[in-house]
């Protein structure tokens, strides 16, 4: 395999028209992209162009598309479902904007819930436990989300999509639902995940996330092109 974490060779994506008789509407035509390991990308993009599609697609949720989509040189188009499934368990983290947290169990037991689709790991419980103290949140631990700030929930989300140490994270507008201190401490978490070693792929809104990414790409008319605004400081 050669050194790309995400290649994407000829995506097209539509949806039948909403009306008897009308034109089907192109999301995505043709489009490529290549993410090496270690990237930090972020996809900027108005509401409506596909961003968050195009997280689902590369993190096999949707695959409903033409194209070819390989994550870690596997052609998501040749496996299973069981085989899907364990490839999003152990080498994808995903962070949805809404949280997605189970309002009826602990921070810690939202971490661990990867663990009951997989196939389980002994020490489960510790690497969760670790997840949390990565994103600085160690003494919530038994605390119902609640009872957590929304910075809090957003990091106890992320630190699900942590639990399993996958290399590649897809992140869907982290910090969208933040005000901005607390939107700053996400950015400066996934700068460090980055430091380490983690590939990153993050759908954003905000320049200040942008700023912090090693390329900045927009998502226009069904296309990918570099932001010519900004060349990323990381």
């Amino acid at each position: 395999m050669n050194g790309n974490v995400i290649e994407l060779r000829g995506l097209q994506k539509s949806y039948p028209p909403r009306e008897p008789g009308g034109a089907r509407t192109e999301l995505f035509r043709a489009l490529d992209l290549e993410v090496g390991r270690g990237e930090f990308v972020a996809v900027e993009g108005q509401s409506g162009t596909g961003k968050s599609s195009l997280l689902h697609i590369l993190g096999g949720l949707d695959r409903e598309y033409a194209g070819e989509v390989k994550i870690l040189g596997r052609d998501l188009r040749g496996l299973d479902d069981p085989e899907l499934s364990a490839l999003r368990h152990a080498q994808i983290g995903f962070v949805f904007q809404s949280f997605n947290l189970l309002s009826s169990l602990s921070a810690l037991e939202n971490v661990l819930l990867p663990d009951f689709f997989g196939d389980g790991v002994p020490d489960a419980h510790a690497r969760a436990s670790e997840a949390l103290a990565t994103v600085g949140l160690s003494d919530k631990a038994s605390a119902r989300p609640t009872a957590l700030s929304g910075g809090e929930r957003q990091r106890v989300a992320i630190a699900r999509a942590l639990v399993a140490k996958p290399p590649l994270l897809l992140a869907d507008e982290p910090t969208g639902n933040l005000d901005a201190r607390t939107g700053q401490g996400i950015i400066d978490l996934f700068q460090r995940l980055h430091r380490e070693g983690m590939t990153l792929l993050v759908v954003t809104h905000e320049k200040r996330m942008s700023r912090a990414a090693s390329r900045v790409l927009v998502l226009e008319r069904g296309e990918l092109a570099a932001d010519p605004t900004l060349e990323g400081s990381a």
